[in-house]
């Protein structure tokens, strides 16, 4: 598997953010390339995550409906799996980076599928681990 770049939570919550336009329009952006090149890549975490946010922490909240379309829509985007591999290499992160075990996850997932960049604003912005960098595209 390899693709350019890989999608953290935050950008799908932020494509349908009323509260905040120009990080709407940024993680809107980034969604419609990542469809239309084929090049962008999220995984089950992701799309877990995104599910519980939309439907929970977003104002005003999304219809559930509204967010099984738009994970349905994601389909076409390469899906990093979590398997026990995973989970070993996300504890390896965990303990070698610093970081919290399910952003360890997420990062593991993007060296999967072999992205040389993570789009998210929960990193440090420009780190790189385990040769990803990572790019906050809000900034």
């Amino acid at each position: 598997m390899s693709a350019d770049f890989f999608l953290d939570t935050n950008v799908l919550a932020y494509a349908h953010d009323a509260l905040n336009p120009s990080k709407r329009q940024r993680a809107q952006d980034l969604v419609r390339l990542a469809v239309a090149t084929g090049k962008g890549v999220v995984s089950t975490q992701v799309l877990s995550e995104f599910f519980v946010v939309a439907t929970r922490k977003l104002s005003p909240p999304l219809p559930v409906e509204t967010v099984r379309r738009e994970i349905d829509l994601l389909r076409v985007l390469e899906i990093v799996g979590t398997d026990a591999v995973m989970v070993l290499r996300a504890i390896d992160i965990h303990v070698g980076y610093g970081i919290s075990y399910w952003d360890a996850l997420i990062m593991a997932s993007a060296a999967r599928a072999g992205c040389s960049v993570l789009y998210s604003e929960d990193f440090s912005d420009g780190r790189v681990i385990e040769g990803v960098r990572i790019v906050n595209p809000f900034v």
